[in-house]
């Protein structure tokens, strides 16, 4: 040490030029050798090549990639460099040689070479084969390989060694030219894009064909003679023909490449797509669009999630339209109105509050809230209907009165819990109409909330029903992500289990229309819970469903939110969502959460919890917050006759005869559309005349409806129409009397219209029963 310093001491300059040259030579090679932009790559779950984006300069260049066919490998070591392995960097003799060639030419003949040195040359951007930049190159390389290993300096070279045209690298170059990945490619393809990079703008596939046979065929009988391959090898390698033209590179997942490309332009991303599956439902949405473009319908986009890992499964973005259709918009996370896709979240939500029971009567009948006026589909009404069956046939009517009850505001909490990220504005701006199409949302975000209740479920019976705090969590695509659920907590996340689990059994029925056109493609033996969804004036077309297993969302419209007749979910989305599920393994029906669900006597006929009156009574499990509902409000006790032909009191029979029954009641304007659908719905009996003592009555509009704004057309021959006033009344045999801002027009009995042609203006309509019941209706004619 004393030596060396004693030296340095002595020698002052020369050792200061020495260490300037040396920290020159260890800084003389930039960190990162190439800085080219790359395409945007993707590759399915098991690494297969989904499709890629051009890079920016217009070049089919492939992200980097260390990983090197050992039969590529091979091949281009004996044909560009056989000392690859043993020298610095630069190969004494080939240099010498190289000189020796030139020198006698008098020109540039022979380059000498190594396969470093050319990385050294690709990173500069080839400038001009002068001797200077040959030192250059030299001093660079053995940097290089001090720097980094063989097998690294050939995954450089691989990388970013020309193809021909605009191809760079062999990934890009093994699917331009052999349409497959590089790893899958024979001997003599490996060895035709070997020799290509040595000529690349001379001899490429389509171009000098002649030319790159020869040169193939030389460097597999070097692979011959070095004992690298067999004869046979070689016999069926030379038989082999040339590409003749580049491939176009697989454009599997177009959509999903679109939209990776926004955060992770220029990288490779290996997906969570199956790439079976993709290129199934990739099918069946062709054969759907050539269906539907028939009647005007041009984009339809499909996303299918693993429940139980949340990763994308499937992901069509739209369909195989054109550019005039807007073929490249990715529909799956554009907001789109929701139609009644909604509604199951609300059913959820009032039985999770313990505001329903499953099959509890709800109430339709013609209702207007304000102006706003909604109808069913198929504008009838069935007086009183189970909650679940009016959540499996979407009825309008009963959905906007439950949402009515359960109140605006915190049925929109709801939502902003399960973060439908289109929910912008407050609950107010939507008013009712939220549970009809009000509001917009998207693919994405709806099939992310159904997974979260389906693992909800799931992990629910799995653990010793405990929840998660994160079940809520974004679906990803991405195969790096790390799934986590939070930790496991006793309280729920948003809604109960058996909450889920019974809106889930509702949803499990035929969700029919109210015709049951286009409904032979239902496969009753699998058991899915979905639901479709319809916007206003037949713009979206959505169904979603659920297994333990899987998530299917499909959506049908067109891009730019024209309306179709027959763009109903139901006829457009819901084919295409079970030729979907076809494609998945069937899976169990999801566990009963016995521990979040107790047995409870249930009124068969209402739905309700049990009360004394009820006549047949059934035992159902049901959530454990629905024991607070109120018992059945419809069944009585009457006192009838012995006959059961009237009621009647001690006024007018004796008490040893008289018979007490439980009767089932509905309310007048209920009981008037529920007769019509039930026909085995008995009113209650009347008075018999001798009895004395008032009986209660009731009696409820059934039009106009409170404040409506009504237009009275006129026939061809110019004749105003009437106006039909009619009323629902608990004893139709009753006498009603009518009157009109205060003047009497007449009465009726039995059947309850009256027909007026009542001038412009506002009126009061006034109805008394001949007990002095009385009922008022204020209306407006306009002209």
């Amino acid at each position: 040490m004393n030596r060396i310093t004693k030296h340095i001491k002595k020698h002052k300059i020369k050792s200061a030029i020495i260490a300037v040259l040396l920290i020159a030579y260890y800084f003389c090679l930039p960190k990162q050798l190439f800085k080219d932009p790359t395409a945007t790559v993707i590759t399915s779950s098991n690494n297969e090549l989904l499709g890629a984006q051009i890079a920016k300069d217009g070049q089919w260049r492939f992200p980097h990639n260390d990983s090197i066919p050992e039969k590529f490998k091979t091949c281009i070591v004996q044909f560009e460099d056989e000392y690859f392995y043993k020298h610095p960097g630069f190969n004494p003799i080939s240099i010498f040689k190289a000189l020796r060639d030139n020198l006698k030419s008098g020109a540039v003949k022979r380059g000498g070479s190594t396969i470093t040195q050319q990385v050294i040359r690709l990173s500069r951007k080839g400038p001009s084969r002068t001797y200077l930049e040959k030192l250059k190159e030299i001093i660079l390389a053995t940097r290089l390989e001090f720097r980094a290993s063989k097998n690294k300096i050939l995954s450089y070279y691989s990388s970013h060694a020309p193809f021909g045209g605009n191809v760079v690298g062999l990934d890009a170059a093994s699917w331009r030219y052999f349409n497959r990945n590089a790893h899958q490619l024979s001997w003599a393809e490996s060895a035709t894009l070997a020799v290509l990079p040595n000529a690349p703008s001379l001899i490429y596939p389509g171009k000098n064909q002649e030319k790159l046979l020869k040169k193939r065929d030389r460097l597999l009988k070097k692979l011959l003679e070095n004992a690298i391959i067999d004869s046979l090898t070689y016999q069926l390698s030379v038989a082999e023909g040339l590409p003749q033209k580049p491939y176009p590179l697989p454009q599997i997942a177009p959509h999903l490449l679109q939209k990776v490309s926004q955060t992770n332009y220029g990288k490779h991303i290996k997906t969570t797509i199956d790439t079976k599956l993709q290129q199934r439902v990739n099918y069946i949405i062709k054969n759907h669009y050539n269906q539907l473009s028939q009647n005007e319908i041009y984009n339809a986009a499909v996303l299918v999630l693993d429940v139980k890992t949340r990763q994308v499964l499937a992901y069509v973005g739209n369909t195989p339209t054109d550019k005039a259709h807007q073929k490249d918009v990715d529909i799956i996370d554009k907001p789109r109105s929701t139609g009644s896709i909604l509604k199951p979240f609300l059913y959820a939500a009032m039985l999770d509050a313990g505001d329903l029971l499953p099959h509890t009567l709800v109430t339709d009948v013609p209702t207007q809230f304000g102006s706003y006026n909604p109808e069913n589909y198929n504008k009838t009404y069935d007086g009183a209907v189970p909650a679940s069956k009016a959540l499996s046939r979407s009825l309008n009517v009963p959905a906007v009165r439950m949402l009515q009850e359960f109140g605006l505001d915190r049925f929109h909490h709801y939502l902003k819990a399960l973060q439908l990220k289109d929910l912008k504005y407050h609950a107010n701006h939507y008013g009712l109409s939220l549970i009809l199409g009000g509001a917009e949302s998207n693919l994405w975000d709806l099939c992310k909330s159904y997974a979260a209740l389906s693992s909800t479920l799931n992990h629910f019976s799995e653990t010793s029903s405990e929840y998660f705090t994160n079940e809520f969590r974004e679906p990803t695509f991405l195969a790096s992500d790390k799934i986590t659920f939070g930790n496991k907590t006793g309280d729920k996340t948003l809604f109960d289990a058996a909450s889920i689990y019974l809106t889930y059994e509702s949803l499990k029925e035929v969700n029919r229309p109210e015709s049951d056109e286009s409904w032979e493609f239902f496969d009753g033996s699998k058991q899915i819970a979905w639901k479709t969804g319809t916007s206003f004036g037949f713009r979206d077309a959505w169904a979603i469903g659920t297994t333990k297993d899987y998530v299917v969302g499909v959506w049908v419209g067109n891009a730019d939110g024209e309306g179709r007749p027959g763009l109903v979910g139901v006829q457009t989305a819901a084919p295409i969502l079970f030729d979907v599920f076809d494609l998945l393994p069937n899976s169990d029906w999801f566990p009963k959460p016995f521990d979040d669900m107790q047995a409870v006597d249930i009124c068969k006929q209402s739905g309700h919890r049990a009360a004394p009156n009820c006549q047949t009574v059934e035992q159902k499990f049901i959530q454990v917050s629905g024991l607070k509902t109120k018992p059945c409000p419809y069944h009585i006790l009457v006192h009838l006759d012995h006959n059961e032909s009237f009621q009647v009191n001690t006024s007018c029979e004796d008490l040893s005869n008289i018979v007490h029954k439980s009767w089932f009641v509905l309310p007048p304007l209920m009981a008037y559309y529920y007769k019509t659908k039930n026909p085995f719905y008995k009113p209650l009996p009347k008075f018999r005349n001798d009895c004395l003592g008032a009986h209660t009555v009731s009696m409820a509009f059934i039009y106009p409806k409170e404040n409506n704004n009504i237009f009275l057309p006129k026939d061809f021959d110019g004749k105003t129409n009437e106006l039909v006033l009619k009323i629902a009344h608990s004893k139709p045999e009753s006498t009603l009397f009518w009157y009109i801002d205060n003047t009497f027009i007449g009465s009726t009995k039995d059947i309850h219209d009256m027909a007026i042609i009542p001038k412009q203006g506002t009126h009061m309509i006034t109805v008394v029963d001949e007990f002095g019941n009385e009922a008022k209706r204020r209306f407006e004619i306009s002209k």
